[in-house]
C-alpha cells in the first residue's frame, strides 16, 4: 500500500532552487544560499574549515557552548584563535569586539553566535557587524536559534556566512540547515588549499556542481522529507508574516521572564538584563540549595510535554531553560511551564505565588 511519507514524487532541481530563494528572502540576502542536508553543525563546521587555515587569525566570540565549539574547530584548522569570552549571563558588546579587533589588526575571520539558546543570551549583531566590516574580516554568524525569532538582516549587517537551522523558531526538523555565502567568502574558500573538497563538508562542491552549473541538476539525492518540512516551515512563516512570528517569540520571552519574577521561590533570570535575553529561550537561576536538574525532573513528571530542560554541563545544577520557540512560543505553553515550575518549587518548601506569576505573564504578553 502507498504511504504519504514514503511514496513521494522526486524532488526536482527547480523546486530545490525555489526553496533556496525563499530561504534567501527570509535571511534578507542577495548572496548564494546553500541548503545543507544535515543538522546545522554541518554548515557551521564547513564554513570554518573552508575559511580558516594556517597563518590566519580568528576572533572567536564566546557567549556560550557553541562559541567554545567554534574555537576548537578553528584551532584544528591551524588558525591562531583569539577568544573573546564574556560571562554567559550577559552579551558581548560591539565595543568589546572593536577593541579586540584593534588589538590584533591581522584578524581576518570573526565567528559569533547570534542567540545562544543554551544560555539564553543574544548578541547585538547589527553593531558588531559594523565593527567587523570596518576591520575587513570575514564574518560568520550562527543564526540557528535566532532565525524567525528576532530580526536577521544578513546583508545589511555585513554577514558573509549566515548559518541557520529549521529546528528552533522555524518550528521544523533538525535534519536540514542552510548557509548564505557572500562573494568574498567564496573567494576565501577557493584560495584555501585546506578547504574541504570532494567531502560532505564541502561548500565548494555545491558552488561548482550546483550554483555555477546553473542549478539544473542536484549533485546528489536530496533529503526529501527534510526538504518538504523546510518548505512547510517557510509556508507557515510566510502565511503568518515574519513580523508576527518574531513578535510572538518576543512576547513569549517577556511573559516568561515576568512570570518567573512574580512567581517567587528564589527563581531569578539567569541573563541579567532583559535586553540581552534571547527570544527563543528564557534561562532561570535556581535558588541556593535547589538542584535545577531535580527541579526540572519534578516539573516534567507532572507534564512530560513541557519544553523545560536543565542547563548543560556545569550549569545542570543551577540553570533551568524554558524553551519557547516555534509552536511553543504560545501563551498556553508559557503559563503551563510557569505553573509546573511553581508546583515543583512548592514541593521543596519554597514560597511561590502561582496566581501572581500567571497574571504577570499574561500582562507581559503583547499582541
Amino acid at each position: 500500500m502507498t504511504h504519504p511519507l514514503l511514496d513521494l514524487a522526486p524532488l526536482t532541481a527547480a523546486r530545490f532552487a525555489a526553496v533556496e530563494r525563499r530561504v534567501a528572502a527570509l535571511l534578507e540576502t542577495g548572496n548564494d544560499v546553500v541548503i545543507t542536508q544535515g543538522e546545522a553543525l554541518l554548515p557551521l563546521e564547513g564554513c570554518i574549515r573552508s575559511g580558516a587555515r594556517p597563518g590566519s587569525t580568528a576572533l572567536n566570540v564566546v557567549t556560550g557552548p557553541y562559541g567554545q565549539t567554534f574555537g576548537g574547530w578553528l584551532r584544528d584548522c591551524g588558525a591562531e584563535v583569539v577568544d573573546l569570552e564574556v560571562p554567559y549571563d550577559t552579551a558581548v558588546t560591539a565595543a568589546q569586539v572593536a577593541e579586540a579587533l584593534a588589538a590584533r589588526p591581522e584578524i581576518d575571520f570573526v565567528s559569533l553566535v547570534h542567540a545562544e539558546a543554551a544560555t539564553g543570551n543574544t548578541n547585538p549583531v547589527a553593531e558588531i557587524g559594523e565593527a567587523v566590516r570596518a576591520h575587513g574580516a570575514l564574518f560568520m554568524l550562527d543564526a540557528v536559534a535566532s532565525v524567525a525569532a528576532e530580526p536577521l538582516r544578513t546583508d545589511a549587517w555585513g554577514v558573509d556566512l549566515c548559518v541557520i537551522g529549521a529546528q528552533k523558531a522555524m518550528g521544523g526538523p533538525a535534519g536540514v540547515s542552510a548557509v548564505s555565502v557572500s562573494e568574498r567568502a567564496w573567494e576565501r574558500f577557493a584560495a584555501n588549499p585546506g578547504a574541504p573538497r570532494r567531502s560532505y563538508l564541502s561548500l565548494l562542491d555545491w558552488k561548482q556542481r550546483w550554483i555555477d552549473a546553473g542549478r539544473r541538476a542536484l549533485p546528489h539525492a536530496p533529503a526529501q522529507l527534510e526538504m518538504l518540512a523546510l518548505e512547510a516551515c517557510l509556508d507557515r512563516i510566510e502565511a503568518d508574516g515574519l513580523k508576527t512570528v518574531t513578535a510572538r517569540h518576543a512576547s513569549a520571552a517577556a511573559a516568561t521572564r515576568a512570570g518567573a519574577a512574580a512567581l517567587g521561590g528564589g527563581l531569578a533570570p539567569y541573563v541579567r538584563e532583559a535586553r540581552d535575553a534571547a527570544p527563543v529561550a528564557t534561562t532561570l537561576r535556581t535558588p541556593a540549595g535547589v538542584d535545577a536538574s531535580a527541579l526540572v525532573a519534578r516539573a516534567l513528571a507532572a507534564d512530560p510535554g513541557l519544553p523545560l530542560a536543565a542547563g548543560g554541563g556545569a550549569l545542570a545544577a543551577e540553570m533551568i531553560r524554558v524553551n519557547h520557540y516555534g509552536p511553543d512560543a504560545a501563551p498556553g505553553t508559557v503559563l503551563s511551564s510557569l505553573t509546573a515550575l511553581g508546583a515543583a518549587l512548592a514541593e521543596t518548601g519554597a514560597p511561590v505565588d502561582l496566581l501572581a506569576a500567571r497574571r504577570a505573564a499574561t500582562e507581559a504578553w503583547t499582541g
